[in-house]
């Protein structure tokens, strides 16, 4: 029982994977209650996953790679629909979504040329991620209708909400830039050094 248990992060992580569909949906109908019901779904089973993981050490290989491709394909599918519709503008969804795809890249040109390494996220890159579901749930409140809660929501979008994403969004981008141009040049010359060992 013990054993089937451990999973369960894992499938609550594809969860939030599957719900990008809806997510998007919902948003580009024009259906915003039900997309900010969607995302609060997908938050909170962030949370429970990762509690589940850390409490109870069900920690996998697996968990370590869908974990966060689920957090950055709502996060970028959601930035991008309400841009197509006019809510965000293209500019901020280019740093968004530039750099996960440039992140993207560099792990794996770092997996094929030195192999596996974790690089765990930055105090940066957690802030950055948080700032972007803020903003995203803010957003979405704003655009439900609700009295008074929605011209207090989109006073957090805009501006103080779009200058953090923009501003974290490249200092955390270029924070990882730094760090595996680093460690190539450092894995780059261990290499060097054990081809020399051997001759």
């Amino acid at each position: 029982m013990a054993s089937s248990l451990r999973h369960l992060p894992n499938l609550i992580s594809a969860l939030r994977v599957v719900l990008v569909v809806p997510a998007a949906y919902y948003l580009w109908m024009g259906q915003y209650n039900h997309a900010l019901v969607v995302m609060m779904i997908a938050g909170v089973s962030d949370a429970i996953d990762g509690w589940l993981a850390r409490t109870f050490e069900w920690t996998s290989q697996l968990g370590e790679i869908i974990d966060p491709i689920a957090d950055k394909l709502l996060i970028g599918t959601l930035f991008i629909v309400l841009s197509i519709k006019g809510h965000i503008p293209l500019w901020l969804v280019s740093v968004v979504v530039g750099r996960d795809l440039i992140i993207l890249a560099g792990a794996i040109a770092y997996r094929l040329t030195f192999g596996k390494e974790v690089f765990p996220p930055t105090m940066i890159s957690k802030a950055n991620t948080a700032v972007q579901l803020i903003v995203l749930f803010a957003l979405l409140l704003s655009l439900c209708g609700i009295p008074n809660v929605s011209e207090w929501a989109i006073k957090i979008v805009n501006p103080a909400g779009v200058f953090l994403v923009l501003m974290l969004g490249l200092a955390s981008g270029l924070d990882y830039i730094n760090t595996w141009s680093r460690k190539s040049w450092e894995s780059a010359r261990e290499r060097k050094a054990q081809d020399k060992s051997i001759l």
